[in-house]
């Protein structure tokens, strides 16, 4: 543990940046410290239970030690200590921290309670031998070694003969590499079992079944949900280290739960005054930092610019990660922190080069020095990589780096590498080959070009693992985190005739996955939505209500609709209403928008959504959201606000996104594509005038129309006096308001319409089809809500073969406007 010596030369520096003192010393210990005799640490101990953490039980269990050791034999009273109630409380407390110390406190944690005389049956001693144990066989990396795989038969074998929670979540732990899906479900049962009988405080058990079941990446929502509800009582008593491992593991798994965060980042405000070391305060700045406000988060950085000189090589890289993560602008800690990593680089390991040269990057860190020294290290981690899933990651970094010229060796060895790599590495070796093409002036006059044969390997190899894949479920593993277009340009038909292959093996477990892959790649295929459908449905109550957004998705967004699909919506509906105030927030949100795209408005789904005390949970965990994920459910909220405010005015739901809308507008580029102006110039030509259609037009409910024009009832165009804007009047009636700020009549002559049209580009329709999206239909649906007769221009129609000429595009138009309306 390192003490924060740096700091006693600056407390009032400390105390302006961190008003409540998160670096001040930690008084606790200090207490224990100045004990001269036993009754004194247990008074201590007895006062401040609830604060005491790994390095306070070891330091008091030392203290009493000491003091027996201080005396004759005769005058000892060890017995008096051992049975005294406070000694019973720090056993307690050490056993429930074992896996909190490190090495060297397990060893004197057992040698001070032996020496105690406490007996070699009792709970804690067994299991801080058994800690001892499985380190010392992690170190030797038994866990990959032949033997663990008759310890995890052995486990089989006597899983119904364990009845304590903690060796049952400990075994899991040891054995999850190994599991067989019939054995990772007994042992989730057996944990949800022993959860119910066991000590509710006992927090270390669920948090291992958390990482038990991070391990082997399966995602049981009503045994994580149950651990979360252990934990969320547990939160009180929980110490920095301790939510900082559940809030990591909870995120790894991309497992939202807004109670726990919540109350998590409220205890570790309060857990700032005893942070008083590089390691506490580490894991607090890391755990904290993603759900603090800017004050705090301010204060935090400036806190951690003064204790920097404190931190190790791997804590420096913590909070590195961290402030690439947060978009930190703080230069002057930026620089800090980089320093150090630079006096350490030898003591990391290839994925430590990787993410240190990422985070310096993608903060705009100046310093080609460091830069040279990292692309050199590596380069020597690529040559000497064996492992598939490095190279991939070595490569794209190394394509960030500035560089002119791209060794031969490296295309070599990424060459040599990829019959290995999964389906994931695939498309991340793809954008370093994109960047290498950018930066390479000699990629032009090379005949065959080095990256286009190493592109022809990717595809070939790409191929070969879909048309051999055997389990569905272990590509859809590969395929999670697969982004870019090549994957989507070369392999996406490949991979849908792969699920159709194997559409036998999909279960109501994987459809929620298979769910997200079809509607990130926007692929329309018939076969397997419809087997989708069956299997969900038949399967409903299997599924967590949770999953029905996952599952309704891709026929909400690729506007998929059949008899059974119904049935799915209906289904999902009943499924979810009874546990509606369960979900996070976001996620209802989500969902409610999804049910929207195809003019589903459910009204308990609807009232709950828009009622002041889910907004106001809405609103708290937004603030404790990513950027990114924090505007799409804005977005989404807004789209749903105005979906209902059109299509279901019974609600009595009020539009209350005016001011988000206008600032969105303000923020927008507002650029008009080459094709739209093409189309604007000859509307001008068809209609008789320029003045006969208006460009980027703005609704009510802040649609933007890319054309409009209004004809009379002899299909004449009526011209356009001066720019005036449709709005929305105190009494809910659409007026047109000119620019001088005259009304003009709300109505039309008799026998004139309003007619928009929009060019739909190729993210308007499905992957594989012209089949429009579902947000296309919802938009096309409320434009005709607000007066509008919709025409639409498909990308494909406007860009074909048949129309090349400026004759045969007017000639088009004047057929979508004087033709098709009637």
């Amino acid at each position: 543990m390192f003490r924060l010596q740096a700091l006693r030369c600056y407390p009032c520096r400390v105390f302006n940046y961190m008003q409540y003192g998160a670096m001040c010393q930690d008084q606790v210990l200090a207490q224990i410290k100045a004990c001269t005799a036993e009754d004194q640490v247990f008074d201590v101990v007895g006062k401040n239970k609830a604060k005491l953490s790994v390095k306070h039980v070891n330091c008091a269990v030392h203290l009493l030690w000491q003091f027996q050791k201080n005396r004759p034999q005769m005058l000892r009273t060890v017995e008096l200590t051992r049975s005294h109630p406070q000694f019973l409380t720090l056993c307690v407390l050490a056993e429930n921290k074992i896996s909190l110390m490190d090495d060297t406190t397990v060893v004197e944690m057992l040698y001070g309670v032996l020496r105690l005389s406490v007996e070699p049956h009792d709970s804690l001693v067994q299991h801080l031998v058994m800690e001892a144990w499985s380190r010392q066989e992690s170190d030797q990396n038994l866990y990959h070694s032949p033997i663990m795989g008759q310890i995890t038969e052995i486990v089989r074998q006597k899983l119904d003969t364990i009845d304590d929670a903690r060796v049952l979540t400990t075994l899991m732990i040891s054995v999850s590499h190994l599991v067989s899906p019939r054995l990772r479900d007994a042992l989730i049962v057996k944990a949800d079992t022993l959860l119910d009988s066991m000590d509710p405080f006992h927090y270390n058990n669920p948090r291992r079944i958390v990482q038990f079941l991070r391990n082997i990446r399966f995602m049981h929502q009503p045994l994580l949900e149950k651990c979360n509800h252990i934990l969320l009582k547990n939160v009180p008593h929980l110490d920095t280290e301790n939510i900082s491992i559940i809030l990591g593991l909870f995120q790894s798994m991309q497992y939202d739960n807004f109670a726990f965060t919540l109350a998590a980042k409220q205890r570790l405000m309060e857990l700032v005054d005893t942070s008083t070391d590089a390691l506490s305060f580490t894991k607090l700045f890391v755990a904290l930092v993603p759900l603090a406000g800017h004050a705090t988060r301010e204060r935090l950085e400036n806190a951690a610019l003064l204790l920097a000189e404190e931190l190790n090589a791997q804590q420096a890289l913590a909070i590195l990660e961290l402030l690439e993560e947060t978009q930190c602008r703080n230069l002057q800690l930026i620089d800090k922190i980089a320093s150090i990593l630079h006096k350490n680089l030898e003591v990391y390991g290839p994925v430590e080069i990787s993410k240190m040269t990422q985070s310096l990057l993608l903060l705009h860190y100046q310093n080609p020095e460091l830069f040279s020294k990292l692309r050199s290290i590596l380069l020597r981690f690529l040559q000497a990589s064996l492992h598939p899933y490095e190279v991939p990651m070595l490569s794209r970094v190394i394509s960030m780096l500035p560089s002119l010229h791209v060794d031969e060796a490296i295309i070599a060895r990424v060459n040599a590498m990829v019959p290995q790599c999964s389906l994931n590495a695939y498309s991340s070796i793809t954008v370093a080959i994109a960047r290498w093409i950018r930066n390479d002036p000699t990629y032009r006059h090379s005949t065959p070009s080095k990256y286009v044969l190493l592109l022809q390997t990717l595809k070939r190899c790409g191929q070969t693992r879909l048309q051999n894949a055997e389990r569905l479920d272990a590509i859809l593993e590969e395929l999670r985190y697969i982004s870019g277009e090549w994957f989507e340009e070369t392999l996406l038909e490949e991979t849908v005739v792969m699920f159709q292959r194997l559409v036998e093996q999909v279960s109501w477990a994987n459809v929620p996955e298979l769910a997200v892959y079809l509607t990130r790649t926007s692929y329309r295929c018939e076969t397997l939505l419809e087997r989708m459908a069956n299997v969900a449905f038949e399967n409903m109550h299997k599924i967590h209500y949770s999953g029905t957004y996952a599952t309704l998705l891709p026929f909400a967004v690729l506007d998929y609709n059949s008899p059974k699909v119904d049935e799915l919506f209906d289904a999902c509906i009943q499924r979810l209403t009874p546990h509606i105030r369960s979900f996070e927030p976001h996620l209802l949100v989500l969902l409610a928008y999804a049910l929207a795209l195809v003019d589903c408005f459910p009204e308990e789904v609807i009232r709950e959504v828009f009622s002041v005390d889910f907004l106001a949970k809405l609103d708290a965990q937004l603030e404790m959201m990513p950027n990114a994920l924090n505007m799409r459910v804005r977005l989404r909220l807004m789209e749903l606000n105005r979906a209902v405010c059109l299509e279901c005015p019974e609600f009595q739901v009020p539009w209350f996104h005016k001011r988000f809308c206008q600032q969105l507008q303000k923020r927008s580029n507002n650029l008009v594509s080459p094709v739209q102006q093409q189309i604007q110039s000859m509307l001008g030509e068809v209609l008789g005038g320029i003045n006969c259609a208006r460009a980027a037009v703005l609704t009510p409910y802040f649609y933007t129309v890319d054309f409009e024009c209004v004809q009379d009832r002899n299909q004449r165009a009526i011209p356009y006096s001066e720019p005036s804007q449709l709005q929305i009047d105190e009494d809910g009636k659409l007026r047109w308001e000119s620019g001088s700020g005259r009304k003009e009549s709300t109505g039309l002559p008799p026998g004139a319409r309003r007619i928009a049209l929009d060019f739909l580009d190729s993210k308007s329709f499905c992957k594989n089809s012209q089949h429009m999206k579902g947000e296309v239909q919802m938009k096309k649906r409320h434009l005709e809500i607000l007066g509008y007769h919709v025409l639409h221009i498909p990308h494909f129609e406007w860009n074909s073969m048949e129309l090349s000429t400026q004759d045969t595009w007017k000639e088009y138009l004047k057929k979508k406007l004087f033709t098709e309306l009637t």
